[in-house]
């Protein structure tokens, strides 16, 4: 920068520092009002709009960052809600602009989990409650649930895969310890991740068909459920696809919640399911209950973990495949610790079989909660540009993480320049 002073006949030139500041990010509130969020679901027809899905039951819609006065969908008369109950996830399906389906996980007045269908009614900011219907996991005749024998361990999240499927994830029934090892157990649905087909008639007995492509069709463990994708969750609170639309592997990345000592994160490139992540007999990377033995090995480590002195309760997020925040966060895998409050994002690099390590962990909690406090975050969400969102359950808000507006650096090296 140079400037001329006249007056004195002078030019005085501001050498500039040589090196670039390192990128900084921030967050800004997105919307509030909300009580316990849990996640942040954007319309894949309407970038304008998005859902905001409330622990007590309730889907909110948020148009053009305000949040609309009518519910899309109001089911506390259905929830059992408080501590690791209430309504837990919603997935809008690939072809909800058309179809107008979706679905939702809670857990019912017996504590027990329910997967539900709904369509949207003809206005389309309003769901039609007429329209419900309850996955039927025992078959026809059966009661249209999945048995929770302990008030914790829900999981709760759904996802749509880039192959179209709906991705389930289950906890493993809770209590401590998993007592009934039902996380390695093949008749057993909780602690598992399943992958079914939704894409049926709406008359359909069941609601789903299983993929003939699911990796434990025909083959597996004795008595394997078909449904099962992979084994050994303890507790997967958040799990999302590294989306190829935007240049991403189609990767499912899971942050699975810890026992007494360790949080994890979990990586499984595209259409590599029938893994077993290990739990109970290993919690992350780290030998845990021997006994009984797990349903088959190997058992898959961990790409990233950390002990409880760094955080207690694991919040998985995204890779980043955005294009607002500066290109070295292009690719970085975004999760959080609801306990300690606390927002990493780690590098992922890629072997030639698709398999990740994790490295450069970065701590954002500082510059993230720069205009305050972001409180308990319970989820993340990535929004038709794949913009990052961090919904926080104990502030009742949303916010996006956007680049940081800082002052340019102050000029250094300043001196006097004669003609």
């Amino acid at each position: 920068m140079v400037v001329i002073r006249a007056s004195a006949c002078l030019i005085l030139a501001f050498i500039m520092p040589s090196a670039e500041a390192a990128a900084q990010i921030t967050a800004r509130l997105q919307a509030s009002g909300f009580s316990s969020p849990i996640a942040f679901v954007p319309d894949p027809a309407d970038r304008a709009l998005q859902y905001v899905v409330e622990q007590g039951g309730r889907i909110r819609i948020v148009r053009n960052g305000a949040v609309l006065a009518n519910d899309f969908l109001n089911l506390t008369s259905f929830v059992r809600s408080g501590g690791e109950q209430g309504l837990l996830g919603m997935a809008l399906a690939p072809d909800f602009a058309a179809s107008g389906r979706f679905y939702v996980n809670f857990t019912n007045a017996s504590g027990d989990t329910v997967v539900s269908r709904f369509r949207r009614s003809s206005d389309g900011l309003v769901a039609d409650p007429s329209t419900r219907f309850d996955l039927r996991w025992e078959g026809v005749g059966a009661p249209a649930v999945i048995d929770q024998p302990y008030a914790n361990h829900n999981g709760g999240h759904l996802a749509f895969g880039p192959d179209g499927f709906l991705y389930i994830g289950l906890g493993d029934g809770g209590s401590a310890d998993d007592p009934q090892h039902r996380a390695q157990n093949p008749t057993a649905l909780l602690g598992k991740m399943l992958r079914i087909d939704v894409n049926v008639a709406l008359t359909h007995a069941i609601g789903y068909t299983v993929p003939s492509t699911n990796p434990f069709v025909g083959r597996g463990p004795a008595g394997g459920r078909p449904e099962i994708w992979s084994f050994g969750l303890r507790n997967p609170w958040r799990y999302s696809f590294d989306d190829v639309a935007r240049g991403g592997t189609g990767a499912l990345i899971i942050g699975d919640v810890g026992q007494s000592a360790w949080e994890e994160v979990d990586y499984e490139p595209r259409g590599r399911g029938g893994r077993n992540y290990g739990w109970r007999n290993r919690e992350g990377a780290h030998n845990h209950i021997a006994s009984p033995a797990p349903a088959f090995q190997p058992l898959a480590d961990p790409i990233h973990e950390y002990n409880h002195s760094t955080g207690q309760s694991i919040t998985g997020g995204f890779i980043y495949r955005g294009s607002a925040l500066p290109a070295a966060f292009r690719g970085r895998y975004f999760f959080a610790d609801y306990v300690s409050a606390r927002i990493w994002s780690i590098a992922l690099a890629l072997d030639a079989r698709g398999e990740a390590q994790a490295s450069d962990l970065r701590d954002h909690t500082a510059e993230l909660s720069a205009g305050g406090p972001l409180g308990n975050i319970s989820s993340f969400g990535a929004d038709s540009d794949g913009e990052l969102y961090l919904v926080s359950l104990s502030r009742g808000a949303i916010y996006k993480i956007v680049p940081a507006t800082a002052a340019p650096p102050t000029p250094s090296n300043l001196r006097i320049v004669r003609p």
